[in-house]
């Protein structure tokens, strides 16, 4: 039998219709190339050393696929499965632009707001085990993300943020140069000439770490993010910048429960709601409540791209005003489908809803 939760959204999807929906994404698009490991972190590092020791050679029989990658890439994919009309704002190579074609045309994507002037950006996912949880570690070029900014959008593009019901800016740590004055003018611009709400998830910020405080001051505690996305490293990083005395909770706290203490924290300090989502729960936190629901238990096939899909069922969960724990069961099942989905494949709103009939929470 489904859950308390599962069954709150099934009948939730039943009587909310989707109206048009138009999202606005912005920069990132990566070519993936995802290694499945069938071992630990030991047996990996043993397996590279005996090879190199030989000087060089092969490890047959490993699984490897080559992707659609990029937050905002992976999010648009998603949200457009669901029925949602996405323009990503993004700058690659005629390469890239190929591409994209190739994975998000079929799904109706608006590409007109993609530029080729661009280096293409790639990265190389090695999925496997550490202390028996399946984890990823990815080795990027950024290609022409580092200086993408402001002054990489057009006119057009402003005249999308403007007709935007949702506009969001992902990946901030690969916008290295102009990424806190991207999200800030963005968002700024977006409530100032727009009718939308902002997303943001910023990624693992710590490849660019020391203008993390920056960015906290310009946009995390400003009033223009009506959601801040994070999981459990995001949240710990940013509220050890609010003078809190995180690293004693650090050490009193399971992982799960420091992650929720965090986002409290983040809460208590922004007035963006904060979402959390982690490997077996996610939660929504304001000042004035939070809501925390169970993920899904299904088999992992794949834990890169699982943010981006929750980040893009969390928005569609939002734009059909679902209650905050219906939204985030929608969120955990879009996630779901798509880690144990054997071709990465996401899941249509029919799909969807099959799915959670058949699926249990922790």
């Amino acid at each position: 039998m489904p859950s308390q939760f599962v069954t709150a959204l099934i009948n939730c999807l039943k009587h909310r219709k989707p109206k048009e929906l138009k999202v606005v994404v912005m920069p990132d698009f990566f070519l993936d190339r995802l290694i499945t490991y069938d071992g630990n972190v030991k047996e990996f590092t043993e397996a590279v050393i005996t090879v190199a020791k030989r000087k060089g050679g092969s490890i047959h029989g490993i699984m490897q696929m080559e992707l659609r990658g990029g937050n905002a890439a992976n999010t648009a994919a998603a949200l457009a499965k669901l029925g949602a009309k996405v323009s990503p704002i993004i700058t690659t190579s005629q390469l890239g632009l190929h591409l994209l074609k190739f994975y998000l045309e079929p799904l109706g994507v608006d590409l007109s707001h993609v530029k080729t002037q661009g280096d293409m950006a790639l990265t190389t996912a090695f999925e496997l085990l550490h202390e028996g949880e399946r984890v990823n570690v990815m080795m990027s070029t950024l290609g022409s993300l580092p200086d993408f900014g402001l002054y990489s959008l057009t006119k057009e593009d402003f005249q999308a943020l403007q007709q935007a019901d949702y506009v969001c800016v992902f990946h901030w740590a690969c916008t290295r140069r102009f990424g806190t004055e991207l999200a800030e003018k963005v968002f700024r611009y977006v409530k100032e000439e727009g009718k939308g709400k902002t997303y943001f998830d910023t990624a693992d910020p710590t490849p660019n770490l020391e203008a993390i405080p920056n960015l906290m001051t310009r946009v995390l505690l400003g009033k223009h993010v009506d959601a801040l996305s994070v999981n459990e490293n995001e949240a710990f990083g940013y509220a050890s910048q609010l003078g809190e005395d995180i690293d004693i909770l650090r050490q009193k706290l399971k992982s799960n429960e420091l992650a929720l203490e965090c986002a409290r924290i983040l809460a208590r300090h922004l007035s963006a709601r904060v979402d959390l989502h982690t490997t077996e729960f996610s939660g929504s936190f304001t000042k004035k409540s939070e809501v925390i629901v169970p993920a899904f238990k299904v088999q992992v096939l794949r834990s890169t791209g699982a943010g981006d899909a929750w980040n893009a069922g969390n928005i569609f969960g939002d734009a059909l005003s679902l209650p905050d724990a219906c939204r985030l069961t929608l969120a955990n099942a879009v996630a779901a489908y798509y880690i144990s989905n054997p071709t990465a494949e996401h899941p249509s709103l029919p799909q969807l809803t099959e799915f959670c009939t058949k699926h249990q929470t922790f």
